[in-house]
């Protein structure tokens, strides 16, 4: 089999990184594409080669500019390489080129936010796979549900196991106490009018967590120069070694919150996604799992992290959530590798069984 995959987002070389592995393993043919400064410096160091198609563009303008230039390069691409199908997440350009050249596309959603987004690559794909509690109403026959994250393709245990040389570098052990701040720097076409920590919160959340722990921060966004020594120095695809061995996760970010409760790490994030129509994924961590806390004041988020970062056995409570989160869900990367190798036969085991998932732990 050919298969077709476009990278446009460093998460996107995470989830499929070890699918393609699987894939190739197995004697398929796999062609990447990809665009962006991070996503290639990540599938350097995963040794994927891959193909520059397009330029990444954060400008919300550029970027709808940038659409057609980007759909004609992978068209070409594919016209070259005549895949059998076709895969991205919330992906437009492969389910486009899919279309023109009448093969099948698989594409992986896991955010009911940003519509615009959605309509640009639903009514073109052949498939559309999502967490079991997408909320989004999606054309039954071609929805797929899998019980798991995204998150769960690569931090899975089966799929992830945690590197603690890296924490030489910031002169830890495993025992020591810190906290990761992550912060978003909103740019994504689904973020627009969203807003996390601003400035002054963000240096009250430092000045506070250094008080019990010491704190490093990822950020997105550039920073003023007194959050400089607080700045995390290590390779983008170390940073969930760091993770699975921090005390806490505090943050406006939203795949690093998921990242966290699936390696056992507290999480809080704050940003004004929250609320009732807060995506799925995050109303069942907190709910179902108690793995994380949603806040949209972030003075509530401060004190929620200054009271976890003190309470003892904290890490040990949240592993036994995680444990009760895997016995739930399923190796999503296993998943995947199986739906698309036995597509289209695998559809319709999963439209007549879901159940037949469970095999992939």
């Amino acid at each position: 089999m050919r298969i077709l995959i476009d990278i446009s987002h460093p998460s996107h070389v995470h989830l499929f990184k070890n699918m393609i592995r699987n894939l190739e393993n197995k004697g398929h043919k796999v062609k990447i594409t990809a665009r962006g400064k991070e996503n290639t410096l990540l599938l350097n160091a995963y040794g994927l080669e891959y193909e520059v198609v397009g330029k990444h563009r954060d400008n919300l303008v550029l970027k709808g500019l940038n659409m057609f230039d980007i759909d004609y390069m992978i068209y070409k691409v594919a016209k070259i390489f005549k895949p059998d199908i076709c895969i991205g997440e919330s992906n437009m350009y492969v389910a486009h080129a899919s279309k023109l050249i009448k093969k099948p596309s698989i594409i992986f959603d896991d955010s009911e936010r940003g519509i615009e987004h959605y309509l640009l690559f639903a009514p073109f794909a052949t498939i559309i796979c999502t967490p079991s509690g997408y909320r989004r109403k999606v054309n039954p026959k071609k929805h797929v549900k899998y019980n798991g994250y995204k998150e769960l393709a690569y931090l899975h245990p089966n799929n992830y196991k945690p590197d603690s040389s890296i924490l030489d570098s910031l002169n830890l052990c495993e025992c020591d106490k810190f906290v990761i701040l992550r912060f978003n720097a909103f740019a994504s076409s689904h973020d627009v009018g969203i807003r996390g920590f601003n400035m002054e919160m963000k240096y009250r959340l430092i000045k506070e967590l250094e008080k019990h722990s010491e704190v490093f921060i990822s950020s997105e966004v550039k920073l003023p120069a007194r959050f400089e020594k607080y700045i995390i120095q290590v390779p983008q695809h170390k940073l969930h070694d760091i993770l699975y061995y921090a005390t806490l996760l505090v943050g406006d970010t939203q795949t690093m919150t998921t990242e966290a409760a699936v390696l056992g790490v507290p999480a809080i994030r704050c940003n004004t996604f929250v609320g009732p129509r807060d995506m799925s994924n995050f109303i069942e961590l907190e709910q179902k799992y108690g793995l994380i806390f949603n806040f949209r004041d972030p003075q509530k988020a401060i004190e929620k992290a200054v009271e976890l970062i003190q309470q003892p056995n904290l890490k040990k409570e949240w592993l036994q959530k995680r444990k009760n989160l895997l016995k739930d869900k399923i190796d999503v990367t296993a998943f995947m590798t199986w739906f698309i190798e036995n597509y289209p036969e695998s559809f319709k085991v999963m439209k007549e069984n879901p159940d037949y998932q469970r095999r992939f732990k």
